[in-house]
């Protein structure tokens, strides 16, 4: 078995036995980073996910101990006063309001699940209109030719939206990237030409008309309009929800568990990453057909126009706007291209043209599309200010100016202050007859000078700390460092192995002391 074994450099007489969990000394973290002042209290959870709805922190004023709370992260307060905006403007607005609103509810749903197959899963598929419209016509057909009722039609959509992501994923197990891409452009447009020439799918028409739908027979105008808003709403909510669900639960760690999405790192991690993609791709894929089976029941049918690459390239330039990755930029893009679409049509081809400058604005000068402008400007800022205060000179401590008027406890700088005074007195004490007499009898006894050398190394924080670990008990050792993070392993320094545990000591001490050193 693995043993492990923390060490500052060489430990004291009697330190006890190795230990032998690796992950025991991970747990091993140092004190948190925002310092003993603070806590989280509220461990409230979304449902079927570990997200917390809202983190209070209560802390205590270092000078005046007077307690406080702040909301740690404040956007389910914007997310929730945004829809409540979202959900009575239309209805103060008038009928076009009311009916570009649900035009804007339905696409932002549908962004929302495919920031799932483009984010989450990191398939780029530009056949997301293309399943929409399959579970739409799958569903008109069935209710004009059986009578199929709306909420039938709502019900069957997912099954023709997850047949028709089987047989989009299947190429996915191959191509990657624009390849991949390209391809489901392919298959959109074939789909359209299908639709364009089939008669069954009412190619004289025009389109597919006369299914089912949700509205209420004789009730007004404004009735069915509201009906249609509220209704869309809900859905777009269920997609959120959707998204919480997957990208917050195990599926969707795993995906974030290999940075920049290098399968070959997740493989290694244990995680089956194609599976892992495919499974959210058929999660969309009937998520979308449901969508489309309630396409199909507001507008009383489906036309090819769901195939066309004009509301394609509408639906990608509403998430380029927004931000790729992001629920939030995916409903803000949404309603940006929604209202110049729908509400300014008077504009006439203009309209289009400003969206277009408006996606090169967002590409060109954003890297998060518009809803990472905020941290965008934020990293300038701070990167602007440190580059002011660097300009200015100050006495004593490792701690610049531009980082001590970032840290709100101002013990920690003292703290670092006296450190640096420390090492400073310290750094003389290295000499070869030091590091000599530490290889000849690393664990003791040490002369006075030695002696405070290893005290200092062994009160180090637990963050990089060096240890050793036991590859095979008392034949091969290695010098690790330690994350001081729970549940993260601890880190390989280099590769060379020692026979011994006095010389994996020694090595461990060599390096805390060209730390010491170089510091």
């Amino acid at each position: 078995m693995e043993a492990f074994r923390v060490s500052g450099a060489s430990p004291a007489v009697g330190d006890g036995a190795i230990a032998t969990n690796i992950s025991a000394a991970a747990d091993l973290t140092a004190a948190d980073t925002r310092g003993a002042w603070a806590r989280p209290r509220l461990r409230v959870r979304y449902p079927f996910t570990r997200r917390t709805p809202l983190l209070i922190r209560v802390a205590y004023d270092p000078r005046s101990l007077a307690t406080r709370r702040t909301i740690v992260d404040k956007r389910p307060l914007y997310w929730v006063a945004g829809l409540i905006l979202l959900a009575i403007v239309p209805l103060l607005g008038s009928n076009a309001l009311l009916s570009s609103s649900t035009v804007f509810a339905m696409y932002a749903a549908i962004n929302i699940v495919w920031i799932l197959v483009v984010g989450t899963a990191g398939i780029w598929s530009l056949a997301t209109l293309a399943i929409v419209g399959v579970g739409a016509y799958g569903s008109a057909y069935l209710s004009i030719t059986y009578g199929l009722p709306w909420w039938g039609m709502i019900a069957i959509g997912p099954v023709f939206g997850l047949i028709c992501g089987i047989i989009i994923a299947i190429p996915a197990i191959r191509l990657e990237g624009w390849y991949y891409a390209l391809l489901t452009v392919g298959l959109a447009e074939l789909c359209r030409v299908y639709a364009v020439q089939s008669q069954a799918l009412g190619s004289s028409e025009g389109g597919l008309y006369g299914a089912a739908t949700f509205i209420p027979n004789g009730v007004s105008q404004r009735t069915g309009l509201v009906i249609s808003f509220f209704a869309a709403f809900v859905l777009m909510l269920a997609a959120l929800a959707l998204y919480r669900v997957v990208n917050g639960q195990r599926l969707g760690r795993l995906l974030r568990a290999a940075p920049e999405k290098q399968e070959a790192f997740a493989e290694a991690l244990g995680v089956n990453y194609r599976a892992a993609r495919i499974r959210v791709f058929l999660i969309s894929s009937a998520a979308l057909g449901l969508i489309g089976g309630f396409y199909a029941t507001y507008f009383t049918g489906a036309s090819p126009s769901l195939f066309s690459m004009d509301n394609m390239m509408l639906l990608l330039a509403m998430i380029t706007i927004g931000g790729i990755g992001t629920t939030g930029g995916a409903v803000v893009g949404t309603l940006i291209v929604v209202l110049l679409d729908q509400v300014f049509v008077e504009l006439g081809p203009l309209r289009l043209i400003i969206v277009a400058a408006i996606m090169l604005a967002s590409v060109l000068f954003t890297r998060g599309g518009l809803f990472g402008v905020a941290t965008q400007f934020s990293t300038w800022r701070s990167r602007r200010k440190s580059e002011r205060r660097a300009q200015r000179s100050e006495r004593g401590g490792e701690v610049m100016p531009d980082e001590a008027t970032e840290i709100r406890d101002k013990q920690t700088i003292y703290v670092r202050r006296f450190d640096e005074t420390v090492r400073k007195h310290l750094r003389p004490l290295v000499t070869d007859e030091v590091i000599a007499e530490h290889k000849r009898n690393p664990s003791g006894p040490h002369s006075d000078t030695l002696e405070r050398l290893l005290n200092y190394f062994r009160r180090a924080a637990i963050t990089d700390k060096y240890g050793i670990l036991a590859v095979k008990s008392f034949a091969e050792y290695r010098v690790i460092a330690l994350s001081g993070r729970r549940g993260v392993p601890p880190r390989v320094v280099d590769d060379k192995v020692y026979a011994t545990p006095d010389e994996a000591q020694h090595a461990v001490f060599l390096r805390r002391v060209q730390d010491l050193m170089q510091s």
